[in-house]
């Protein structure tokens, strides 16, 4: 019953806004509609954020709940502009225009559809069980609550196979060469023993507090809930993809390629930079990076006195046996020490640091092979569990070593762990702003935050300096191939030639890494685009404040106000250097 007045309640309230003398105080209420409209929505997000009022439940993905929330969030976005932001404070203004930027972006997205193709290579309703690993799973209720989520599985897939079949009737359908890796995953999941079953894991290694009759109980109950439940909706989900969605699939890679697809990668070419730069203008900034880095590179080159070519020493640092670890074991130790210190020299750039720790985790066996070399996962809000730097042990003769300082700093500290565990922290700031951002701001920052490795005393040697290098010339060539395959019409091949033929990084990461951009279209473009902005801020502070200028300061100063676009974050940091110019004249 309680659920259901939940439920009444925002039917009501999303009729239409009840208008009182303070628009601030319309405009909190707002807010807090909106938050609290998004935890009932998507309950897998709350519960990973510690929300645990709706831990039974999966989000309702039907075709028909995904039209009605765009109608529900236009009418958000209704009352909000009924709201004269000009009477709001100037906290409250720019919450508003972040806000309103949340809002205009979800409602114009709708249109190009993209939610009929919900499932990648990296990940989708062929690895749910990997959900599990962002709960907190400590008491027998928290399992009973997650048996139900498993026993409401085949709903769960019946919904993304409605959106597939709509996607294949409508032409919005994923490359071929995307598809082709997942019949593997589904694989997984169809097993004759429960116990081998990927999602059983969680309930194989249960907590001391939980008691014997309690484990034993709830571990029968996975068994028979894998077996009658989750592996038969695997089997007709697998039936399903195999015969009928996979041999449907575009030959196509770009974007372009979909129903309405260049505004659709224009939109999300603005989406992802916060800009108004055009693919074409990326594209350019893109190629003017590659070679820069590469400059750079040749002198790192010189300095080791190798002989050969810029390719023949590529060769070397992808195929010599110095380079790699030979077990996944001795791999997750190297990237455990490389944490451990890295960890005390943070203070020397950072003034605040976050009070949440950070863990170190393998990625999941079932989808190593075909994600990428790591990636971050935030804390819960709740402070219930730490943010987590998640590393790819598949195949560790193709991880190389002198890139694991770079990838660490950017992946945990300074990077993604400190950027997203101090917004988290913020005080008197919105939900909204806390725990989401601009994919500019984050990933710029975490491209940034590699240069500090420099400033902290690491990259010492020259192939991890190298290793630094060839990071940053990844994310350049990032703006080449994603626009050049989304946009300008390369084919996967030109796109993986390219990036083999100016970075270090193996193979197996490039063609990954190549794959990533295809199912993702845009999101690669925000890393250098945010960086770019970043340093550029980070030279006019230095400029103008000469031997005043204190980076501690200026880090604190540009993660202060949690992530914002970039015109923003500009507008912010013009502002603190004009404080810190006043202090410098004055003194």
């Amino acid at each position: 019953m309680k659920k259901i007045s939940i439920l009444a309640t925002f039917s009501m309230v999303l009729i239409g806004l009840s208008v009182h003398a303070d628009p601030g105080e319309d405009f909190r209420i707002l807010l807090d509609e909106h938050w609290e409209w998004q935890m009932l929505e998507n309950p897998v997000r709350a519960s990973q954020m510690g929300d645990r009022r709706w831990n039974d439940r999966w989000n309702d993905n039907s075709l028909e709940a995904i039209e009605r929330r765009h109608g529900e969030q236009q009418k958000f976005l209704r009352r909000l502009r009924l709201i004269d932001s000009t009477q709001l404070t100037e906290t409250d203004q720019l919450n508003y225009e972040l806000f309103r930027r949340s809002l205009e972006n979800s409602v114009d997205a709708y249109q190009f559809r993209n939610y009929l193709m919900p499932m990648s290579q990296r990940g989708g309703i062929q690895s749910l069980e990997s959900t599990a690993e962002t709960l907190r799973l400590s008491s027998a209720q928290d399992y009973e609550d997650w048996l139900a989520r498993m026993s409401q599985i085949d709903t769960a897939i019946e919904q993304t196979m409605g959106r597939l079949e709509e996607g294949r009737k409508t032409g919005y359908m994923p490359p071929k060469v995307l598809m082709e890796r997942i019949p593997a995953q589904i694989s997984s999941q169809l097993v004759e023993d429960p116990q081998q079953s990927p999602f059983f894991k969680a309930f194989a290694t249960m907590p001391n507090a939980i008691s014997d009759a309690d484990r034993e109980r709830l571990q029968q109950a996975a068994q028979d809930v894998i077996d009658e439940t989750v592996v038969p909706a695997y089997r007709e989900f697998s039936n399903y993809f195999n015969d009928i969605y996979l041999p449907a699939s575009r030959d196509s890679i770009g974007a372009s390629s979909l129903p309405n697809g260049e505004a659709f990668y224009e939109y999300r070419t603005r989406f992802y930079t916060t800009t108004q730069m055009t693919p074409d203008e990326i594209h350019r900034v893109g190629l003017n990076e590659v070679k820069r880095i590469r400059d750079e590179m040749q002198l790192v080159i010189d300095e080791l006195q190798f002989e050969g070519s810029f390719q023949d020493f590529l060769h070397f640092l992808r195929t010599d046996p110095q380079f790699y670890y030979e077990t996944p074991e001795e791999l997750f130790e190297g990237y455990l020490a490389i944490s451990k210190r890295i960890d005390p020299e943070v203070v020397k750039v950072f003034g605040k640091l976050p009070r949440m720790p950070y863990g170190l985790r393998p990625i999941p066996d079932n989808i190593a092979p075909d994600t990428t070399t790591a990636y971050y996962n935030g804390p819960a809000t709740d402070g219930s569990r730490p943010g987590y730097y998640y590393v790819n042990l598949y195949r560790p003769e193709v991880r190389p070593k002198y890139e694991m300082e770079v990838l660490t700093i950017h992946e945990a500290v300074p990077g993604h762990h400190l950027q997203i565990a101090l917004q988290m922290e913020l005080e008197a700031m919105p939900n909204f702003r806390k725990y989401s951002g601009f994919t500019a701001f984050t990933e710029g920052w975490g491209l940034y935050s590699e240069s500090l490795g420099y400033e902290m005393g690491f990259y010492q040697d020259p192939y991890s300096q190298f290793g630094a290098l060839t990071y940053d010339m990844w994310r350049a060539v990032r703006l080449v191939v994603d626009t050049g395959m989304h946009y300008k019409g390369w084919t996967r091949q030109q796109a993986i030639d390219f990036f083999k033929d100016n970075a270090a990084k193996t193979e197996q990461d490039i063609v990954n890494e190549i794959d990533r951009y295809i199912s993702w279209p845009g999101q690669a473009l925000a890393y250098k685009i945010g960086q770019l902005r970043m340093l550029e801020l980070r030279r006019r502070s230095e400029q103008a404040l000469g031997d005043d200028f204190d980076v501690r300061a200026f880090h604190d100063a540009l993660l202060g106000g949690g992530a914002l676009p970039l015109e923003i974050l500009e507008t912010r940091m013009n502002r603190w250097l004009a404080t810190e110019l006043e202090k410098k004249n004055s003194s």
